[in-house]
């Protein structure tokens, strides 16, 4: 790699984070709660109750897992040139910018009317922070890995999701673009 190309490598990985500081003071200036107002923070919430969103890793951080995988892929498709840490600031900025969005009163009240997440009030800063984080775990687990394995590992985390809690990244965007009463009632008979 070029001296050019690696300072705009580590460039990228710069404004990654930058972006991801940024994301965590416009969520705090947002009113978020830093952690679970239930006052105690834990690494793994596996029950589907009101600590979703609330922890710092929870059965929809699988999703944001793909994020980084689907990430990756456009930005290799549309920045060929470019080295990783580039790809990686937009994979953040794009992430960082749906946990604005998803914390917004909009997508909040969205959440509550169209999918089974009736008490849904939205992402703690913690919990935010780690769906970023999680987002950049799948986008270099991506660069890294064969692209089979990437795609295997995307499907196998959607099953165990739906078997598990009958939602996932697909259902998820499904049921927040054009909402299925159907799903909505087979998703709430967990």
């Amino acid at each position: 790699m070029s001296k050019s190309k690696r300072a705009r490598n580590r460039r990228g990985f710069l404004i990654a984070a930058a972006v991801a500081l940024l994301a965590c003071a416009l969520l705090f200036l947002m009113a978020r709660p830093p952690i679970c107002t239930c006052g105690h923070i834990e690494l793994w919430h596996g029950a589907l109750d009101s600590g979703n969103s609330q922890h710092i890793a929870d059965w929809y951080s699988l999703s944001h897992i793909i994020h980084g995988f689907l990430f990756y892929a456009a930005a290799r498709l549309l920045m060929r040139r470019q080295p990783l840490g580039p790809r990686l600031a937009l994979a953040v900025a794009i992430e960082s910018a749906w946990e604005i969005l998803e914390n917004s009163p909009i997508i909040i009240d969205r959440y509550r009317t169209a999918t089974i997440a009736l008490g849904y009030s939205g992402d703690t800063i913690i919990n935010s922070m780690s769906d970023i984080g999680m987002m950049t775990l799948g986008f270099l687990f991506a660069a890294r890995a064969p692209a089979a394995v990437t795609i295997l590992a995307a499907i196998a985390m959607e099953l165990v999701a739906l078997y598990v809690i009958r939602d996932n990244l697909t259902l998820n965007v499904l049921m927040l673009a054009w909402p299925i009463e159907a799903v909505k009632q087979w998703q709430s008979a967990l």
